[in-house]
């Protein structure tokens, strides 16, 4: 096998549903590393979710390309695998070279190969992934003032550097000229990421956040490839700084300014949410209708189910009961679980469940996927299963698309209620609030009871005020006797 087939680049590959980009969040193996076909090499964050991405080829990680906290268009290459490690050493000639990550001569300039602007073999610059490569000869920025003689910039202590190893000829029609790069004091790069003359490595959008949260690079050390400047390392010092510097509430003139301010980027899921938010809410004309319901029955019928022996390795939850309560209701009133769709509207006769859940990456709602058609039993280990894999951060985005009707428990907050706005495409959310002993009127005394407030949200367009009316009165139904309910509607 030749050198130049065994070396395989693996590009970012289409994640679904129009997604265009990720974000590297973290690598999974290193350079060097001999890895499996199929195994997890890299946790990339979408506008949808954190996915992990397995091995397209097994052998030995050859290089990786962009650095964590890098933002990758779908089709850029992310990592090269040597397909046939144990044919020896790869010629450094006929190596594929990368726009992420190239060996550069000594002789062909100061800037760092891997970095923006830094020489590639063959002539060819190194660019930041969906950039692309200039087509026009480089030019040098003017400076400030006088340039100093490339002999007053001279390092006399550092060695002559050696000839650059020979590279196969490149037809000149696809040769890039690229003018020297700036003199610099000196070309050696040190472990905190400087060159000697004081030149920072770091990716433009590592510079960018520097920049957004007020954050000297130079005076960081690097934890990335070759020493450079990370996203992480950043943010670090970002926060080392806020609260070194942050005053005592008893400090007189306490300052009021950029250096008490944190700036978070809107990326990935947060700015996914704030888009369909925004979409949603000046798109659908939105009605929110309330109900407060007496569930003391339905938390009794919890501990009676948490007390048999096929449910107790069950996680129950009052969530449990009034998904059960949702699917029985949509059977009554099919109109709920619809989609407006212009000149028409779309009823479906399934219904995939949406769960809000809140992440560390923000507000995420996967579904269950034709949800009505699990039993009580199995429709507890399928909410299990949901919400443990959304706070592990592994909801694929193929699980939260596609959802039909959603709830969002915003009772584990302790919260009563809300205002839920609609998932896009959806035509009625469900919001539950906690459940708290409150007084009562029952069988015409005042007791204390279990008691909740559910509100629905819904498409005006779609769901009148009656059909929304009644459609809530049979979650509450429910939710007052689940018992009587399962025992008459079912």
């Amino acid at each position: 096998m030749s050198d130049v087939s065994r070396i395989k680049e693996f590009n970012l590959p289409d994640l679904g549903e129009g997604l265009t980009e990720g974000e590297i969040l973290a690598w999974l193996v290193k350079v060097g590393d001999v890895i499996e076909l199929n195994q997890p090499i890299v946790e990339v964050e979408t506008a949808k979710a954190a996915v992990e991405i397995p091995a397209k080829w097994a052998g030995r990680v050859q290089s990786i390309f962009p650095a964590e906290g890098t933002t990758v268009e779908v089709g850029a290459p992310i990592i090269a695998i040597d397909t046939d490690p144990d044919a020896g050493p790869v010629e450094e000639p006929t190596a594929t070279p990368s726009a992420a990550a190239v060996e550069v001569a000594p002789s062909e300039g100061a800037v760092e190969p891997g970095l923006i602007g830094g020489p590639a073999p063959g002539g060819r610059t190194a660019v930041l992934v969906g950039y692309g490569p200039r087509t026009t000869a480089a030019t040098r920025r003017p400076r400030k003032a006088a340039a100093p003689t490339p002999a007053t910039t001279a390092a006399p202590a550092v060695p002559a550097a050696a000839p650059a190893p020979a590279v196969p000829a490149v037809p000149a029609a696809r040769v890039t000229p690229v003018s020297p790069a700036a003199p610099t004091p000196s070309t050696s790069v040190h472990g905190n990421g400087r060159h000697v003359g004081g030149v920072v490595l770091a990716k433009p959008p590592v510079r960018k956040l520097a920049r957004d949260l007020g954050v000297d690079l130079a005076g960081l050390t690097g934890s990335g490839p070759l020493g450079s400047i990370t996203r992480v390392d950043v943010r670090q010092a970002a926060t080392a700084t806020t609260t070194a510097a942050e005053p005592s509430a008893e400090a007189p003139g306490a300052s009021l300014g950029a250096d008490r301010e944190q700036r978070i980027p809107v990326k990935g899921v947060r700015r996914l949410t704030a888009e369909n938010m925004v979409r949603s809410a000046f798109t659908a004309p939105h009605v929110t209708e309330f109900l407060t319901v007496d569930v003391t029955r339905s938390m009794k019928a919890l501990d009676r189910l948490r007390g048999r022996r096929e449910w107790r390795e069950v996680r129950v939850s009052p969530l449990l009961l009034v998904a059960k309560a949702v699917l029985l209701a949509v059977r009554r009133h099919p109109l709920v679980n619809s989609t407006w769709a212009g000149d028409e509207i779309v009823v479906k006769d399934y219904v995939n469940l949406g769960i809000a859940a809140a992440t560390d990456r923000g507000l995420i709602v996967p579904n269950i996927k034709d949800a009505g058609r699990f039993s009580l039993r199995e429709l507890a280990d399928e909410l299990t299963g949901l919400v443990q894999t959304a706070k592990a951060g592994r909801t694929s985005p193929a699980e939260m698309s596609g959802g039909t009707l959603t709830i969002t428990n915003v009772g584990v907050f302790g919260v009563d209620t809300g205002t839920p706005i609609l998932p896009p495409g959806e035509s009625a959310i469900l919001a539950f609030g906690s459940v708290r002993p409150m007084p009562w009127v029952h069988r015409g005394k005042v007791k204390p009871r279990q008691v909740t407030t559910l509100a629905l949200s819904f498409d005006h367009r779609i769901i009148d005020g009656e059909l929304g009316s009644k459609f809530l009165r049979d979650v509450g139904e429910f939710l007052t006797d689940p018992e009587a309910a399962l025992l008459a509607w079912t």
